[in-house]
């Protein structure tokens, strides 16, 4: 009723002031006391949040302030208000009042307007991402410019840079959306912002609250962002020499006169610093290395503070330091071993010792480590002494999981009680506050028990440290029965391992003589194909031979087809060919030469014993009438018979001549007759030599495929193996063991792609 009374009474009386203050201040008063139903009404209203949004422009400042008070409650928790409000221009307004009224040196208007702007940024996304993309964050660099003397300052101006300081860290938040936070970060170094901080931070005179404020304002601005954290590592203290600022901060961190929320703040600083910054880590790290301490002692560095303070007698400094190297270490296992190199000199005249042993004696101190771990865990102590316990039996879990068993495995302890006392951590109402947020919040040194990170730590240990401790002797037994199994089944495989290499061994060497034999194989089949075709021809050659020589054709047609020579080539087969062709001719003219001798000797003796009849058919006398009749037939008779002398010594001189051509023909004949024979005896030579090939290729190929089966009855009972191993390895995962791969597939590889390539050869 009273809110629509508000506007009716607005609309009459132009804005009535002695109306419209006290409905301010009504409205205020109804959103105090029933918050929800009445911000509910207003949002539900036609134009009644831009209607209050008027309140902002009104001219009379009473009640522009009053309306920043009535939006400060309608805002309150209501986030659909919240963005209403924003995007009716508030922003513009209120950055407007606050330069009106003087920045962080305003009354308290300036107070009530950066409260509502927390309102309407804190944990509302939307309106964060409108305030950086309307460029408001540029607006603030004016609110944090202080001058040299910054003594004197007033209370108001106190709660206003407090306030400005609290609004920056709304926006860059480690609450926030990651990507919301980097944007914000780096328009806030882009427009100087960081810059002015860091301005506050070195400045002297400045209270001690904003101070640490300011600490904790450049923490989040730099956290996670590579950019500010390169710059703040570049800013240096105004000193003589200058100092690096981090190097600054750690000297009050570790300093015990100082306040204990600005010690707080210094290693929330310090942290957010490292905080994935793997650059710094290592340059504070190397700080600590030999190689980088600088011995004349002219300068100190961050990694000797941090030792100095892990090993005070004051307790915070010691948990300070403790917490900056953990964060130091954080994420990065390259530098975990780079700090196994340091080395502490605890006293004058005694050897150095590595920066682990030293806390590990400080642990103990001075006492066996073994009884003081144990001890504390197996004995029944109060409720104080509880979380020391679940200390304790975490950093024992930590060894007994991290071990490689070279150590004896032994217990002490009840598997019931070490889980019980390891659940004392998580259960402790100081583990559930540091685990809600990363900046450090604690009222009082002695709540000063967790750091954020390090919860993250136990809570990832916790369940793997229990799984781990937390068997049955049953399951030990059957670990123990299945290494042992393992054990006999991986001396199998070992002994088969050997077998197979010696085989392979075996086989490469075989391979190489098959490849041998192989070469010469196909060497001598191109020998013998050649031959076969020389064969062939001889054949064709020889059986032409047999008919013109008019030999026995079926005692050459039963030796044809086993003729082979060896070594003829084709130039002395076209000789052979050309002396055959030559000797058959002079055997034809021999024969016709002959046929002529034998005719002419024929006709010879025919007339020589016709001569000889004529002879004793005539009469013999004694008278002179008979003697000279004789003398005269003997004087016709004469060149009859000079003539048939003559004839016959003709005669008988050819005859001799042909009987010497053919005797020499005849010598001919039975050297072609010899030269046969050695061209048959060269065929046999041949096909011994061809015989004798066949046979060493098929011994060859008959070992070949001995090599072959044994190789793969081998392969198949080293199969059955592997597929026994894997089952128990299989076994020994699911009861959580660890177990180790071996190179079983590789050899198995190996083996197959040397059957395969056997295989490949012999086909």
């Amino acid at each position: 009723l009273s809110f629509d009374v508000m506007y009716s009474s607005q609309s009459a009386k132009e804005f009535d002031f002695h109306v419209r203050w006290p409905g301010v201040k009504l409205l205020t008063s109804l959103l105090k006391q029933q918050g929800p139903q009445v911000q509910q009404i207003i949002l539900v209203s036609p134009m009644g949040v831009s209607r209050l949004m008027d309140l902002l422009a009104d001219s009379r400042e009473v009640i522009r302030n009053d309306g920043v008070l009535l939006l400060q409650q309608l805002t309150k928790s209501n986030a659909a208000i919240q963005k209403i409000v924003a995007f009716e221009n508030a922003f513009e307004r209120l950055l407007d009042i606050v330069t009106e009224e003087g920045n962080s040196d305003g009354g308290i208007v300036v107070e009530d307007c950066l409260l509502l702007l927390q309102n309407l940024l804190k944990n509302n996304n939307s309106n964060q991402n409108f305030f950086k993309e309307g460029s408001y964050i540029q607006r603030m660099k004016p609110w944090f410019e202080v001058g040299d003397d910054n003594c004197g300052w007033s209370a108001q101006k106190v709660t206003n840079l407090h306030l400005m300081l609290q609004l920056v860290r709304v926006l860059v938040s480690p609450t926030n959306p990651p990507g919301a936070t980097t944007s914000c970060q780096k328009a806030m170094f882009h427009c100087g912002l960081l810059q002015q901080l860091c301005t506050i931070l070195m400045a002297t005179g400045v209270p001690a609250d904003i101070l640490t404020e300011t600490i904790n304002t450049v923490s989040e601005v730099i956290r996670g962002c590579q950019m500010n954290q390169d710059y703040f590592a570049s800013v240096n203290a105004p000193s003589n020499p200058p100092r690096p600022a981090i190097v600054v901060l750690l000297m009050s961190m570790v300093n015990e006169r100082q306040p204990f929320v600005l010690r707080c703040a210094v290693l929330y600083c310090f942290q957010c610093f490292l905080y994935k910054n793997h650059k710094g880590q290592g340059e504070i790290v190397s700080t600590l290395l030999p190689s980088t301490i600088d011995a004349t002692g002219s300068s100190v560095s961050a990694g000797q503070l941090l030792c100095g303070g892990l090993f005070s007698t004051d307790s915070l400094s010691n948990w300070c330091a403790a917490v900056a190297l953990a964060h130091a270490l954080q994420e990065n296992a390259a530098l975990k071993e780079q700090l196994l190199r340091v080395q502490l000199a605890t006293s004058i005249g005694n050897p150095p010792v590595s920066l682990l042993q030293q806390c590990t004696n400080i642990l103990s101190q001075g006492d066996k480590i073994d009884r003081r771990l144990t001890g504390q865990i197996a004995e029944n102590l109060g409720e104080e002494e509880q979380l020391v316990q679940g200390l304790c039996a975490l950093l024992l879990g930590i060894s007994i999981y991290y071990n490689d068993n070279s150590l004896e495995n032994y217990r002490k302890i009840g598997r019931e009680n070490f889980v019980e006392k390891l659940g004392f951590i998580s259960k402790h109402e100081l583990y559930s506050r540091a685990a809600q947020k990363p900046q450090p919040g604690f009222s009082s040194p002695e709540h000063m028990m967790f750091d954020h990170e390090f919860t993250k730590l136990v809570k990832e240990l916790e369940g793997v440290i229990s799984k781990a401790i937390y068997k049955s002797s049953e399951e030990d037994k059957k670990e123990e029965e299945v290494k042992k199994t393992l054990e006999q089944h991986d001396n199998i495989v070992t002994h088969y391992k050997k077998v197979i290499r010696e085989q392979d061994q075996e086989l490469e060497e075989l391979k190489q003589q098959v490849s041998t034999l192989k070469s010469q194989n196909e060497q001598l089949q191109v020998t013998v194909t050649q031959q076969v075709s020389q064969i062939q021809q001889h054949k064709d050659q020889y059986n032409l031979l047999k008919v013109q020589l008019g030999k026995d054709t079926q005692h050459h047609n039963s030796h044809g087809d086993t003729l082979q020579m060896n070594g003829i080539q084709l130039e002395e087969v076209s000789k052979l060919r050309e002396e055959l062709e030559d000797w058959r001719n002079r055997h034809e003219q021999l024969q016709g030469q002959l046929k002529e001798k034998d005719a002419v000797i024929e006709n010879l003796k025919s007339l020589q014993v016709e001569v000889g009849t004529e002879q004793s058919s005539q009469p013999s006398s004694s008278g002179g009438v008979e003697h000279s009749a004789e003398l005269q037939k003997n004087t016709a008779i004469d060149p009859a018979l000079g003539a048939s002398s003559a004839v016959a010594s003709r005669s008988s001189e050819k005859e001799g001549r042909l009987l010497q051509e053919l005797g020499e023909l005849q010598s001919e004949v039975k050297a072609l007759s010899e030269e046969k024979a050695s061209l048959q005896q060269q065929l046999d030579s041949s096909s011994s030599t061809v015989a004798i090939l066949q046979d060493e290729k098929s011994k060859l190929q008959q070992e070949v495929a001995e090599a072959k089966k044994e190789q793969d009855d081998l392969l198949v009972l080293l199969a059955d193996q592997d597929q026994k191993l894997s089952a128990l390895r299989s076994k020994l995962k699911d009861l959580g063991m660890p177990v180790e791969d071996e190179d079983d597939i590789e050899s198995g590889d190996q083996a197959d792609e040397d059957e395969d390539g056997d295989e490949e050869e012999q086909d």
